[in-house]
């Protein structure tokens, strides 16, 4: 998977049960992270509301602690409201 926003490369665990449909999306959303073996979407932002989802486990080995920037990320959005 590749953070878009950052250019970093993570391993993660994923379920694809499920894809968003990249051509679908509004203007105000914005693919944030990419999976580089098939290229469907891994993350999404808002581009105005304080929202932004991740589509894979970034809890998961083999990186327990990779994903930790989107969780000071989520924290950083509720200290600004």
């Amino acid at each position: 998977m590749k953070d878009l926003t950052t250019g970093k490369v993570e391993i993660t665990s994923q379920n694809h049960g499920f894809a968003v449909d990249l051509e679908s999306l509004p203007e105000t959303v914005e693919t944030t992270h990419i999976n580089l073996n098939d290229n469907t979407s891994e993350g999404l932002r808002h581009k105005k509301l304080p929202a932004f989802s991740v589509q894979y486990h970034p809890e998961a080995c083999p990186g327990p602690h990779d994903s930790t920037y989107l969780f000071k990320r989520f924290m950083g959005l509720m200290e600004k409201r």
